[in-house]
């Protein structure tokens, strides 16, 4: 058997969040249930991988191969995980997004659910924040996208859908990464940078404007010893605050 890492799955995520007056911004996180292969029991943001949908739609609406992709996939899992009718216009009522998302659990295709409700996509909605592609071996590897975006307005309480997701959660950066050090949560290597990074910003704005700031390079982290200390490090010109993490406590996925 090969010992050669397998091939990249395209994957996309969104980063969403909501401002609060005198705080820092909370972000939606889901738990992944346990059983899942991938980040089993982790806090993530939401997203997936990116489906032949996704790509069909991108190709009708002539967008970017890559770019264009991603960020439909971002929307349709965050309509898919949490229900929020992130960058979709006109914004839907209730009975249509339970319609588009029951559609999608059903295993339709975004396209098509988007014009049977009269519905488009806003894409400039979404800014483009970090790619991180490891290069892990003996398990599957994601070359995934992260799209910043903002609480909708008037939008519902997200609901978790409860098949690949236990749970969801409103917190900040700093909270979620307070949980993880108290070993009450926990989160893989890229989240934990990406909430490192989100920590630092007031709000929603002040997150777009670093991320314009910091063009995304793909992210791969790599292992180097350091004082006789192995330690997973990522390069430190992208914007993160921290850049590397002792090899024996880094959660890979």
């Amino acid at each position: 058997m090969s010992d050669a890492p397998q091939p990249a799955i395209p994957a996309a995520t969104l980063i969403l969040i909501r401002d609060r007056a005198g705080a820092a911004p909370d972000l939606l996180m889901v738990e992944r249930a346990k059983a899942m292969v991938f980040a089993g029991g982790a806090l993530v943001f939401p997203g997936g991988r990116i489906d032949p949908g996704d790509y069909t739609l991108a190709a009708t609406l002539q967008l970017e191969p890559e770019d264009g992709p991603a960020r439909i996939a971002a929307i349709r899992e965050t309509i898919e995980e949490a229900g929020v009718p992130v960058g979709l216009t006109p914004a839907p009522d209730a009975a249509t997004l339970a319609a588009l998302r029951d559609g999608l659990h059903a295993g339709e295709a975004l396209g098509p659910l988007l014009d049977a409700h009269g519905l488009s996509l806003d894409l400039a909605a979404l800014t483009y924040f970090a790619r991180w592609l490891p290069a892990h071996r003996h398990m599957r590897i994601f070359d995934t996208r992260f799209y910043l975006a903002a609480w909708p307005d008037g939008a519902a309480e997200p609901v978790v859908d409860d098949t690949e997701n236990v749970r969801l959660l409103w917190a900040s950066a700093a909270e979620v990464l307070a949980e993880c050090d108290a070993g009450r949560a926990a989160v893989i290597f890229p989240t934990r940078r990406n909430l490192e990074r989100l920590a630092q910003y007031s709000d929603y704005a002040h997150a777009v404007a670093d991320a314009l700031a910091h063009p995304p390079r793909t992210i791969t982290p790599f292992a180097e010893e350091r004082d006789g200390v192995p330690y997973l490090c990522i390069p430190d010109d992208l914007g993160y605050p921290v850049t590397r993490e002792k090899l024996t406590g880094a959660l890979r996925g």
